[in-house]
């Protein structure tokens, strides 16, 4: 008997068999009435959130990194030329991110929105078939 003709055969056993018991035997019914106990237990209420209100001034990127620059040198000062053996310390960095709200959630809310995360791009490249 071919897979085809099985399927035939079996396809309208099992509907029957499913419908008969969602509907005859009351599962149906139970899982509907237990959905509706649960959305009654909890009412979802959305708040409005204030605007983050923006900075009045924009500087431009070329005053910044100068400021930026006069604050590394200080610090560097503030330390000592001797400290670290006259490397630099600051060399290479890059400022911390402004502080956020504490309102935002999700799974990447502690993420940097500039991390370019794990490059994925060669992982089809290999024998993929092989190994499915």
């Amino acid at each position: 008997m071919k897979k085809s003709e099985l399927k035939q055969i079996i396809k309208p056993m099992v509907a029957e068999c499913i419908k008969e018991s969602l509907l005859e035997d009351g599962i149906l019914s139970t899982v509907i009435s237990e959905v509706v106990k649960g959305m009654n237990a909890q009412l979802m209420v959305e708040h409005p959130v204030a605007p983050i209100p923006t900075p009045q001034k924009r500087e431009t990127s070329e005053s910044t990194s100068k400021k930026l620059q006069e604050t590394k040198q200080q610090m560097l000062n503030a330390i000592g030329k001797d400290s670290y053996n006259g490397v630099n310390v600051f060399e290479g960095t890059t400022p911390a991110p402004p502080s956020r709200p504490q309102t935002q959630h999700g799974p990447l809310k502690d993420t940097d929105p500039n991390d370019p995360g794990v490059d994925i791009s060669g992982l089809f490249n290999s024998n993929w078939s092989k190994l499915v």
